[in-house]
């Protein structure tokens, strides 16, 4: 195993961080005021706040509290609200009562009702989840709105019972809320640090607390040690087993400190997969021996640091459970291995049912009965939600499945959400959500540790950094938006910069283009995005063929390290791990000598043409 232990720390990073905890617009929604205003748009809620005094008891005295309402509730509930609160999927709208044509055509489609307030009076469901797609982060106040609503709705139903609301926030090149942008977690990888990795995961944490998003689905737990990996890849913080567990059990307490609830994914691990689960059902080939070592241990560092869900991967594993059943279906993988030899006892919810790895050997009516007799608690995103809860429902009426089995899950399910302080104040404070999100010092705090992220890989001839005399430069490669952020960002340095977009494949015409402009500036700047995949050969040309002008060429990979093993005469290669606008900004600051490089690479980058041998290994990285 990798020696990991030296994480870079940095006291006046410590130093910032306390200061954000001890008030730096970090205090909690319930300080800030009246709650926030429901879906109809009222900011006067003070009747729905609960202030800090009014749950503030010691914790053996609000478990017991917990104990009871999770008890009387579950005891006061019929069948149908029980398999209700197994469901979490997604509604149409960016309020919980929306009218607009567009989300009331798209609900009715998919459930047969017309908004968010309708689904939830329908199936009782335990929680709803956030998409950009769905029409349900446009902006900060719009979100804390339809968070409300989302309460408004649940607190309605003759239970009371609130709802869980999640996303994928998991930074980097993930990332559903618009708010402080974050490093993924492989930069955070490359920056070593556990205290960054904390750092990042209060920043998020806080702002989608703020929003009334309570339950975050990260942070990415898989260990990326299969370069091909076409889903993984940045999403994981390395290839490095041990790495991987202490930035994982960082981040979750970086969340959980905030309130929310973080979600450990993929069990039991889809770092080593050249199989997409969202198009087909991989396999992976570890021994039992191998999943000890290399897989299990982000998983048990979360469960040690007291994480409240962990999420499920549709993956097979044969060495695990030979039955050739996705993980999300196994019972020896989620009861026996996770539950009863990991100790694990929360939440375990599934990746999305609509996903096709879970869904290549059974029908969408079997799934979710067969992740409940697995061991699962909640099922996330049915491509049939009627199916699925009628499935159950018969399940329990015909005796597949027994009530009592129903029960276990949804105690599970009430005990997050008492923890979570829901059942308390399940509102938040709309103003309160548009000071904390995207404030000065959260701004400030991710550039910072951002700017200790980016990897430099090769510098011949000590091309970087770049003068700062006004030198002409292009800006090519993939990315509209990241193309244009580069140039933008060297423009405001003094360099005379043109944006020559090239796309991720681009045809020989585009190459040609390209390599005529870079002959009429100073330096070429040039951004890859996987160029290692099949459907990147044309970045990878592209590359080749600048280089062969002779001009000075730096190539910054926005995605994925990989890149530069299909095309190793480039002069200059930087690795970002992300082509947000705050990695973007770390890599010019990288370019022009303000930040001194000090990333390390969290995964081998082998050859083009063996996976067996490193062109540049595990942490390694230059500086100036």
């Amino acid at each position: 195993m990798r020696d990991t232990a030296p994480f870079h720390r940095s006291t006046s990073l410590v130093v910032f961080v306390a200061a954000l905890l001890f008030g730096l617009a970090l205090a909690p929604a319930s300080t800030a005021g009246a709650a926030g205003g429901t879906a109809g748009g009222t900011d006067s809620s003070a009747s729905k706040a609960t202030t800090v005094a009014s749950v503030s008891a010691a914790p053996s005295a609000r478990a017991d509290r917990g104990t009871g309402w999770v008890n009387s509730t579950l005891d006061n509930m019929t069948l149908q609200q029980k398999v209700g609160q197994l469901f979490m999927t997604y509604a149409y709208g960016d309020t919980a009562t929306t009218t607009a044509a567009a989300d009331v055509a798209a609900n009715q489609e998919a459930y047969g009702v017309d908004n968010a307030s309708q689904l939830i009076d329908r199936y009782k469901l335990g929680g709803v989840i956030y998409f950009a797609w769905s029409n349900n982060v446009n902006n900060t106040e719009q979100i804390a709105r339809l968070s409300n609503g989302i309460q408004d709705a649940a607190l309605r139903q003759p239970r009371k019972i609130p709802s869980l609301i999640s996303t994928d926030q998991e930074g980097g090149v993930v990332f559903r809320v618009p708010a402080t942008e974050l490093p993924g977690n492989m930069a955070l990888g490359a920056g070593r640090s556990p205290q960054d990795a904390e750092t990042a995961a209060v920043i998020g944490g806080s702002e989608l607390k703020s929003v009334g998003v309570n339950w975050n689905f990260a942070p990415v737990a898989d260990v990326n040690v299969n370069p091909a990996n076409p889903v993984i890849g940045v999403r994981s913080f390395s290839e490095d087993p041990q790495l991987t567990a202490a930035l994982t059990a960082a981040q979750v307490r970086g969340y959980q400190n905030q309130g929310i609830a973080a979600a450990a994914k993929h069990f039991p691990g889809h770092g080593d997969t050249a199989t997409d689960s969202h198009t087909g059902l991989p396999t992976i080939d570890h021994t039992r021996a191998e999943w000890e070592q290399i897989d299990k241990p982000p998983f048990q560092a979360a469960i040690d640091q007291g994480i409240k869900a962990i999420m499920t991967a549709h993956i097979v594993v044969p060495s695990l459970d030979p039955s050739g059943d996705p993980a999300t279906l196994s019972k020896p993988i989620m009861t026996g291995i996770l539950r009863n030899e990991m100790g694990y006892k929360g939440v375990v919810i599934t990746d999305s049912l609509g996903m096709q790895g879970v869904r290549d050997k059974y029908g969408d009516d079997r799934v979710p009965v067969l992740a409940l007799k697995a061991g699962v608690d909640m099922l996330l995103m049915p491509p049939n939600l009627g199916l699925a809860y009628n499935s159950v429902l018969d399940a329990v009426q015909g005796g597949e499945l027994t009530e009592s089995r129903i029960d276990t899950s949804v105690k599970r399910i009430l005990r997050l959400k008492w923890d979570l302080g829901l059942v308390q104040n399940p509102y938040v404070d709309v103003a309160h959500a548009t000071e904390v999100t995207r404030s000065p010092a959260h701004l400030q705090a991710a550039q910072a540790l951002t700017d200790r992220t980016p990897t430099l890989v090769k510098n011949s001839g000590g091309l970087l950094p770049l003068a700062t005399t006004g030198q002409s430069v292009l800006v090519t490669g993939a990315g509209v938006a990241p193309t244009a952020i580069v140039a933008d960002r060297m423009r405001a340095r003094g360099a005379n910069a043109d944006v020559l977009e090239t796309g991720t494949n681009p045809t020989q015409a585009k190459i040609d283009a390209a390599v005529a402009a870079a002959q009429t500036h100073d330096v070429t700047v040039v951004l890859t995005n996987r160029a290692w995949m099949a459907s990147g050969a044309g970045q990878r040309e592209l590359v080749r063929q600048l280089t062969a002008t002779g001009k000075p060429v730096v190539a910054i990979a926005i995605r994925d390290a990989y890149d530069i093993a299909h095309f190793t005469e480039v002069p200059a290669y930087i690795a970002t791990y992300s082509y947000s606008g705050v990695s973007l900004e770390s890599a010019v600051r990288v370019l022009y000598g303000e930040v001194n490089p000090q990333g390390k690479l969290p995964v081998t980058i082998p050859t083009a043409d063996d996976p067996g041998t490193a062109l540049y290994p595990f942490g390694y990285g230059l500086s100036y």
